[in-house]
């Protein structure tokens, strides 16, 4: 197992933003976590991190482990490559030359400073950053903010092509649930700090009570058509 998350609460203060959830992530496995904004999804990803600690419960990982932040978090003034190589300050060599066979596109603008890269550009440099410290599991957290969903949908085949390559496991949070069906098998549903539903992302898909629940009646497997 890659990742076993059991009975996880996180507080802040008196607000509680995780209660007692719990899921698994296996070996070469991809999983998604959705749910609207505020469901504690980004609480997870920092609990799983290590960024912040759990009031109570308990995270075993089977591996190492490396997150996408919200919002990429790039360094403006440094290169694509500085930034891919601060991904491997615990690590070396910090050779992006694997990183740039899976994203060719970070190798043509390896000396471009961040700061005049489009968001999606960011985004890949902030997937080969993460990259850059050999993780078995990448926790990515809302891949496609501010994306336009063709830019989101290429990313979801670097991923895809990743994990078919090297087996790395995925862990991908995301509020765009087209998206997130689209490349994991399995997903979990977060809402208001407790998972609520959880199972194959078929079985998921094609739930009526489940969309009109949680996704305001959206239909997802229209939508991916």
């Amino acid at each position: 197992m890659m990742l076993d998350v059991d009975d996880l609460v996180v507080r802040y203060g008196a607000a509680t933003a995780l209660d007692g959830v719990s899921l698994t992530v296996g070996d070469g496995e991809l999983v998604a976590l959705v749910g609207p904004n505020g469901a504690g999804k980004t609480s997870l990803v920092n609990a799983v991190s290590r960024i912040v600690r759990p009031a109570s419960g308990r995270i075993v990982l089977g591996g190492r482990v490396a997150q996408v932040p919200e919002g990429r978090q790039m360094f403006g003034e440094l290169s694509v490559e500085d930034n891919l190589r601060l991904g491997a300050w615990r690590h070396r060599p910090k050779d992006p030359t694997a990183v740039y066979e899976l994203l060719p596109d970070l190798q043509r603008l390896r000396r471009q400073r961040t700061a005049t890269l489009s968001g999606g550009q960011q985004q890949m440099v902030a997937v080969g950053r993460a990259l850059m410290a050999q993780p078995d599991l990448l926790v990515i957290d809302e891949l496609s903010l501010g994306l336009a969903p063709m830019i989101a949908a290429q990313l979801v085949d670097h991923l895809a092509e990743l994990n078919r390559s090297r087996g790395t496991a995925v862990l991908l949070i995301e509020q765009e649930i087209g998206l997130a069906f689209e490349l994991c098998s399995r997903a979990y549903v977060l809402e208001s700090g407790q998972i609520v539903a959880e199972g194959t992302t078929d079985a998921l898909r094609e739930d009526p009570a489940l969309q009109a629940a949680y996704f305001g009646g959206f239909d997802i497997a229209e939508a991916e058509d």
